[in-house]
């Protein structure tokens, strides 16, 4: 894939959690508990990638997909749980924009601090100065876009 194809793919998926975390507000307003639209939200990621996994390996794709569980391989499915659920009370309680503001900045100033522990070079955010203000920059306008919230 180009990486034209991959900003856009990118660009569809930060929409697609827009419109997904407006949808499980909406359920979890109808329901009893946020959990239900977590369940729905998980159940329904489930069945589509196991009919895609059956459609393209048969019964030997859920064999080997079962076969691959170790414990720690449980922890992507909790994490991604806990952020749809952080996305979903953010939503509720400070809005979409300050959510969204926190939820960026903080994967990017994790995104850095990961990139700089896997670089070989010793002066990483010296040259990544860019990046490095960028990051400064984002976390600036993330407490302008929260700030009034509160």
């Amino acid at each position: 894939m180009n990486r034209s194809f991959t900003i856009l793919l990118l660009i569809a998926a930060g929409i697609s959690l827009i419109v997904q975390n407006l949808l499980m507000v909406r359920i979890t307003a109808t329901a009893s508990t946020v959990l239900i639209a977590l369940v729905i939200n998980s159940g329904a990621g489930l069945g589509l990638l196991l009919l895609l996994l059956l459609g393209r390996n048969g019964l030997d794709g859920i064999v080997e997909a079962v076969g691959t569980i170790r414990p720690w391989s449980l922890l992507p499915g909790l994490l991604g749980s806990f952020f749809v659920f952080a996305g979903i009370h953010g939503y509720q309680r400070i809005g979409a924009a300050s959510t969204i503001a926190v939820l960026v900045a903080s994967q990017l100033v994790t995104g850095l601090i990961v990139d700089a522990s896997r670089s070989t070079s010793a002066n990483y955010f010296q040259s990544h100065a860019f990046s490095v203000l960028g990051g400064v920059l984002l976390i600036a306008g993330a407490f302008l876009v929260v700030r009034r919230s509160f």
